[in-house]
């Protein structure tokens, strides 16, 4: 009996779908908080992108370079936001701080790679 009143709840609960999220225009804070998160994910995946462009272009000891660099910058971005955030810790807007931040600094590093690899030929400031 136990079974089938365990085996009704979880039927009930697969059979009720989560509302869509309206990221134009997110009335609540889950909704923001979400939407901040999916706009720092699609920031990241731009960034793991242009990443794996500029690392192409490196010879071994560049890509060692590259590779040593983006995670101090991770570590960078990472403390920054926590630090950026703080005023609204432990608070139901902290995710959506947060998670702004991060985009924030994500888009910035993708633009950095960009510019990198748009250097005209010559330009002796380009690590390629």
């Amino acid at each position: 009996m136990r079974l089938k009143i365990i085996a009704a709840i979880l039927l009930a609960a697969s059979t009720i779908s989560a509302p869509a999220q309206n990221c134009e225009d997110p009335q609540t804070q889950l909704e923001m908080n979400h939407c901040a998160g999916l706009a720092y994910e699609a920031a990241d995946a731009q960034l793991n992108e242009i990443y794996g462009e500029v690392r192409s272009r490196l010879d071994p000891d560049g890509t060692e370079q590259l590779v040593a660099t983006q995670r101090a910058w991770i570590a960078y971005r990472d403390a920054e936001c926590t630090f950026r955030s703080r005023g609204v810790e432990g608070g139901t807007i902290y995710a959506t701080i947060h998670a702004g931040c991060l985009a924030d600094l994500t888009e910035q590093r993708t633009a950095d790679f960009e510019t990198m690899l748009a250097c005209p030929e010559g330009d002796l400031s380009c690590p390629f």
